[in-house]
């Protein structure tokens, strides 16, 4: 069973944008694509740049899979598995995300 933490209001999120919450000491990314209303949540940290950006990238789709353009060397990251679609030996940690009662849940258990 999920361990799930409150971390913001639904109001708090920006529709086809990122914006990042510390969640027990990791920086997550999190993505709200309303067409659809998708929520996505990934580690904030982009391994090529060596810094916590990806909540400032561009979003989109590669081929229909939501995607994240990292804001640094432009490198793309799958939200739904945080695979790197350049590059795949590289792969960031996605995490379970839901809303509920107009708040934003996030789970870190794997």
């Amino acid at each position: 069973m999920s361990k799930w933490i409150d971390i913001c209001a639904t109001s708090d999120l920006q529709a086809d944008s990122g914006v990042c919450a510390l969640v027990e000491g990791k920086q997550i990314a999190i993505f709200y694509m309303p067409i659809g209303n998708k929520i996505y949540a990934i580690d904030n940290y982009d391994p090529f740049g060596k810094v916590h950006v990806l909540s400032r990238g561009l979003v989109g789709d590669i081929k229909g899979e939501a995607m994240v353009s990292s804001p640094l060397y432009k490198q793309h990251f799958s939200l739904e598995t945080g695979q790197c679609f350049e590059d795949e030996s590289v792969k960031n940690d996605t995490y379970a995300i839901r809303i509920e009662n107009n708040r934003v849940e996030i789970s870190l258990e794997g």
